[in-house]
């Protein structure tokens, strides 16, 4: 952010704007990833399944994924502490439960392949503390996320302008 020497009212750089309608371009696709999303979601804790989301978007940089599902998890009442948190949350593990801290190790190994595998240790933390029914959708969401970070950012979406659904 700049502020205009003549003002003290602050110049934001100007909004991008995407480069590829892909849902518009790929219907069958993008119908397709709304499916698996919702399949993903089955079983799981709707917190855990949001801040799965959110870590996953901020690894991958997915700006539009990050503005939508932080706004998510607030109105579905997470807390903004916790939220702000997860960059870090291996130094604050004490805002989140076992199984969350769990979760979003997982999230990270599948997400950020530098050793070209999810470790043996992360596996079986997460295996020990979810059924295989619930780790199988831990992992499908945590999937999900990564392929909508994916067209996110390779299409340049922008953030900002998503408002999250009334909770039902």
């Amino acid at each position: 952010m700049t502020t205009n020497t003549n003002s003290t009212t602050p110049e934001y750089v100007h909004e991008h704007t995407p480069r590829l309608a892909w849902a518009k371009h790929a219907p069958e696709v993008y119908k397709a990833m709304i499916q698996l999303d919702t399949a993903a979601r089955k079983g799981l804790d709707p917190v855990t399944f949001e801040l799965v989301k959110i870590r996953a978007s901020q690894l991958n940089h997915c700006a539009f994924c990050l503005d939508m599902h932080t706004k998510d998890a607030l109105a579905a009442g997470e807390s903004v502490e916790r939220i702000v948190q997860l960059g870090a949350w291996e130094e604050s593990r004490h805002f989140y439960t076992e199984r969350e801290v769990a979760a979003l190790a997982l999230t990270e190994a599948i997400t950020v392949l530098t050793d070209g595998f999810v470790s043996d240790d992360v596996y079986e933390e997460a295996a020990r503390l979810y059924d295989e029914k619930e780790l199988a959708q831990l992992i499908a969401a945590i999937t999900t996320i990564n392929a909508w970070n994916r067209f996110g950012v390779t299409t340049r979406m922008v953030a900002g302008h998503y408002k999250p659904q009334p909770t039902k």
